[in-house]
């Protein structure tokens, strides 16, 4: 579909032609929110922003998958999995090591990566179900891997606890600000981000770039690769691209996505074990990108943020269902969860197959359009 622009929005300069915000308006939007958004634990509740870190560090995760899926047409249900991988190695680094956590973090992404790239070999032999199978794989390896190798270190299915993430700042005037504590053992000031209010900060700075690379990704030579794979990997492989290189890439990029997205949980929940993540959660990340819209930058937002919107519908359900259905009373949020996921999952397969990102542009070309919309 061609994009409709309002009267007078023309074209001046290639930079103008390639901005994605292309309006002061839009700037001024989009400063506003990164603004409520930054300064959200002053005047929300913690349970407000506890949602807001799990549906950012949701969005991570689906926005890797939707390089590989959505853009490459590989299928991987092992998104979950590669999650673990990025939890385990930044706990270990910040934990056993002693590392910073901002420098642990992206090396916990590079490490998802690699794990990525072992279970997307099998991407150049076989598709579809048979590579569905071949990713479902990592979700059983790498949880049993985690229960039984080296258990002095990785303390078997229970797991380890996470240090909380800290930012060392100088001493000015013998004082310490912003909320940080004295150490004496380093003599600088430290500030600790061990609660949500103080952790979302973390969670929405690395949204940001993550959502930057996602996008100048889609719309570089690599994207342009990945989409032509996606839709036809024969004529692809005629005119030039190495299949086997940029599915691998493919692989690489989702996982450590992944990785960091998973370095992120551990941190935020203090803790990691084989099923901190799983299954369910790939499948539920494979949902989220279904419902926001497959291929499109603003899909993987839409769809993670309206997915843990229903997670936290069923929560608010669950006191009346127990009641007028006593035999859920011991589960009622377990059993409505997946039930919500499932409805709205099948809803939108049947009358919104191309997702909400989908449905906004449309919008958007219905509002240019008028008064002549149809």
């Amino acid at each position: 579909m061609a994009v409709l622009r309002p009267s007078g929005d023309f074209d001046t300069s290639y930079e103008h032609d390639l901005a994605v915000v292309r309006q002061r308006w839009q700037w001024a939007l989009l400063l506003l929110l990164l603004l409520a958004l930054f300064t959200l634990p002053y005047y929300a509740p913690a349970p407000t922003v506890s949602l807001i870190n799990r549906i950012g560090i949701a969005i991570i995760a689906v926005q890797g998958l939707n390089i590989l899926t959505g853009y490459t047409g590989q299928i991987s249900l092992g998104q979950a999995a590669f999650m673990t991988v990025g939890g385990y190695i930044s706990a270990l680094l910040v934990g056993a090591a002693g590392w910073s956590f901002f420098l642990a973090l992206p090396v916990a992404g590079l490490g998802a990566g690699l794990v990525g790239l072992i279970f997307g070999l099998p991407s150049l032999r076989v598709k579809g179900f048979y590579l569905v199978m071949a990713t479902l794989s990592a979700q059983f390896i790498i949880p049993w891997l985690t229960r039984h190798i080296y258990p002095s270190l990785l303390n078997g299915a229970q797991g380890i606890n996470v240090p909380v993430p800290t930012f060392s700042l100088p001493v000015i005037a013998n004082t310490c600000f912003l909320g940080t504590t004295f150490n004496a053992e380093l003599g600088t000031c430290v500030y600790r981000f061990a609660t949500p209010s103080q952790f979302i900060h973390i969670t929405l700075g690395v949204l940001i770039v993550s959502t930057i690379v996602a996008l100048n990704i889609s719309r570089s030579r690599l994207g342009r690769a990945l989409i032509s794979v996606r839709d036809n990997d024969l004529a692809a492989e005629l005119l030039g691209v190495n299949l086997f290189a940029y599915k691998l890439k493919a692989f690489f990029i989702a996982a450590v996505y992944a990785g960091v997205a998973g370095a992120l949980l551990a941190h935020n929940l203090r803790h990691i074990n084989s099923q901190t993540v799983g299954l369910v959660d790939s499948i539920m990340f494979m949902g989220m990108l279904v419902v926001g819209g497959l291929g499109s930058n603003l899909g993987p937002i839409l769809g993670a943020t309206l997915v843990v919107l229903l997670e936290e519908l069923a929560t608010v359900l669950a006191p009346p269902a127990a009641a007028l259905l006593p035999t859920l009373a011991g589960g009622a949020t377990a059993a409505l969860k997946p039930l919500l996921f499932g409805l709205a999952l099948m809803l939108f397969l049947i009358f919104e197959p191309r997702g909400l990102a989908h449905r906004w542009m449309l919008i958007k070309a219905a509002w240019r359009l008028r008064p002549y919309a149809r």
